[in-house]
């Protein structure tokens, strides 16, 4: 019986080590297309009218910067993490190509998420900062790219990459 209980224990962490390592590799693809040096600005209105501005946020602590999209699937499962990180931490999030700020705002209060939000109808936004996978999260300090990950993520990844950074 032992026997039986650690060989499953070691294909677990087998498989937990595989996919970390595949994890890593594709956010190390995917990173390709993101801006080298300085990170573009990020100063705009929110859909509820506060001001946002990026690097004044990171200057003493981490932000954690998510690009979502009302349209994505793999999004429904990550913004209620994201959602539970804006209770803890400074969280900005842009939301592409999700329709005009009512609209942005109609899906926000139907899931009753409560972060930071910035519309980007067009995407220029995330064209800007080389977002090509929805979800992407980047956590943020200083004004530089500390953490960076695009597809599902989940509540402890966000939460240790926010504590290491």
């Amino acid at each position: 019986m032992a026997n039986k209980i650690w060989s499953a224990f070691k294909q677990l962490i087998s498989l937990l080590f595989f996919v970390t390592v595949i994890s890593i590799g594709v956010d190390l693809w995917r990173s390709q297309d993101l801006p080298e040096g300085q990170l573009p600005q990020l100063s705009a209105q929110g859909v509820n009218g506060e001001s946002i501005d990026l690097h004044a946020l990171s200057e003493n602590e981490p932000v954690l910067v998510y690009f979502w999209g009302s349209w994505c699937g793999v999004c429904n499962f990550v913004s209620p993490a994201v959602n539970t990180m804006a209770n803890h931490f400074n969280v900005v999030t842009v939301a592409l190509r999700s329709g005009n700020q009512s609209k942005v705002q109609a899906y926000l209060n139907h899931h009753d998420y409560q972060f930071n939000v910035v519309n980007d109808p067009q995407g220029q936004l995330g064209s800007l900062w080389g977002v090509g996978v929805t979800p992407t999260l980047m956590v943020i300090k200083d004004g530089e790219l500390k953490h960076y990950t695009a597809g599902f993520t989940t509540l402890p990844g966000m939460w240790w990459r926010m504590l290491v950074s």
